[in-house]
């Protein structure tokens, strides 16, 4: 997911996107641990995603409250 499809997204669905995202990240993880999985890399992606997600989250409850 690119950044700006993020910022785009209101504050639940970032919310509601990041929860999925960790209980995707959690089954990864859990997957490549009993067996690999074909693309490692998605976990990669996954963490990514969540820190963007993250970020969006912080950015906008510092921009509420110098407002």
């Amino acid at each position: 997911m690119k950044q700006k499809e993020i910022t785009q997204m209101s504050l639940s669905e970032i919310q509601e996107k990041l929860s999925e995202e960790k209980a995707t990240l959690v089954k990864l993880e859990l997957n490549h641990t009993v067996s690999p999985i074909e693309n490692p890399l998605k976990i990669r992606g996954s963490r990514r995603t969540i820190a963007r997600l993250n970020t969006e989250i912080r950015k906008r409850e510092i921009a509420g409250t110098k407002n």
